[in-house]
Order: structure tokens, then sequence, then C-alpha cells
């Protein structure tokens, strides 16, 4: 079933209601998904409301859509965050594409010392910014009621000093997944477990040696070592299994 996104400042839908997509959100629905009355699709804000509806009339750059159901998703109370490295190429997009596929609730990028990749305060704007848009079509694709936030970037130091912070590193020389209680302390209101992948150089000295002193989780992901396009969306599967998110 396809899925389109309504402006996020809609936040009350009933049975029964029209909505209009319009926009470029629209023109897409309308040209490209190339949508007929009486169709089936669901529409959502991206901010936990979604509403099962049915296509009611369709002009050539506009859907009007009849709700016929509405749910509502919260947050998770244990959020699962991808710290990914800036990355050569376009593997660190590659990354988040597939982790908010897989169910991430946040995307930090990750100014790991040995990226190749560097951003500036332009460079940072523009790629949170690409990111973002990355995001929401993943969403969209994979019928997500949340679009994932792409958080500012950070680096070792400010990944240590998050509030309610679990920090699992993905490393080939960590224990297995197994041998992590992925389930949040009953105690601990909002907290979230990151998942920090490092560049394609691996992790600094420096930055185990903080990741160490903070107390973080060192995963292994199998015997084989993983690109940093793939370590995030893999540890996000097995996390999600082992935790119990995924039934």
């Amino acid at each position: 079933m396809a899925h389109f996104f309504i402006d996020e400042t809609l936040t009350t839908l009933a049975m029964g209601d029209l909505v209009t997509l319009a926009g470029a959100e629209g023109r897409h629905a309308a040209t490209v998904s190339r949508l007929r009355v009486g169709e089936r699709v669901t529409l959502g804000n991206g901010r936990g409301l979604t509403a099962s509806v049915v296509v009611s009339d369709v002009a050539k750059d506009s859907v009007v859509f009849e709700v016929t159901d509405v749910h509502r998703v919260s947050e998770p109370a244990h959020a699962f965050v991808l710290a990914q490295a800036l990355a050569k190429t376009d593997r660190d997009e590659r990354a988040v594409e597939a982790a908010v596929e897989l169910g991430v609730d946040a995307i930090i990028p990750f100014a790991a010392a040995r990226s190749v990749s560097r951003w500036d305060a332009a460079k940072e704007a523009k790629g949170r910014a690409r990111w973002q848009s990355i995001a929401r079509e993943a969403s969209k694709q994979s019928l997500r009621a949340w679009v994932p936030e792409v958080r500012p970037m950070a680096t070792s130091h400010d990944l240590i000093a998050l509030p309610a912070t679990r920090l699992v590193v993905l490393d080939a020389a960590g224990v297995s997944p197994h041998d992590i209680d992925w389930s949040p302390p009953s105690a601990t209101a909002g907290l979230q477990t990151v998942f920090i992948v490092g560049p394609e150089g691996g992790f600094s000295a420096e930055e185990r040696e903080a990741f160490v002193a903070a107390g973080a989780h060192f995963v292994q992901l199998g015997t084989n070592v993983l690109r940093t396009s793939t370590a995030g969306p893999v540890a996000l599967a097995i996390a999600s299994t082992l935790s119990g998110r995924w039934p």
C-alpha cells in the first residue's frame, strides 16, 4: 500500500474527513503514482498520525482523499539512535536510508577523528538537510508513522555527554550482541541506545579510550568486518530482534 505525507501541522483527522494533498506530494501522487478514484492508500504527518484513506478525486497536481480510519503511534520509550560516521562517496547516506527502513528513531552525523569526509558549518546544514530528505523518503517507502530526526553533528565527546544514553560501539573486537541486555531499565525514562559506527579507517586510539572510560559497550557483528554503510543497519536489526521491538 502506498504512503503519502501530509503537513505535520495537521494533527487531527476523523473518519469521513476529506483531505486534499497538493504541492509536490500531490503532484507525485497524481502524476507519478497515478492514483485513481477508489484506490486505498495511507496518509501520515510523520509525527505519529496515520490514516487509511480512499481516493475520491484526482486533478493534475492534487488528490482528494476520504478518511476511513485513523491511527496514532506513540514514540518508543526506548529510542534507538544511529551515530553514523561521515564517510566518503554515498556510504553514509546508504546507511541512513537502510537504518530508517529498519526502524531507527534518530540519526546523528558523527564527525569521527578518522572521517575522510569533513563538514564545516555550511556543509553541515546542507548535509543534515540531505540526510533528513533521505530519512523522509525512506519513512514513506517503509510506511513509518514517525520520520526520524537528523540531529546536529557530534564528536565522540558530544556522544559521551548525551543524557540517559547507553553507548554501543560497533567494533570487531567487541562481545557478541547476545551478551548485551537490550531491554531498558524499568526505572529509566527516555533511555536511548546510541549505536556508534566508525568511518572507513576505524576509531582512533583516543576515541576508543574515551568510549571505554564512558562505560560504552563494544559489540561485534559476526566474524566478518562490515562496511560503515552496513554495520549500523545490521546492528539495528539484531538489537530490534533481541530487545523485542520486532515481534
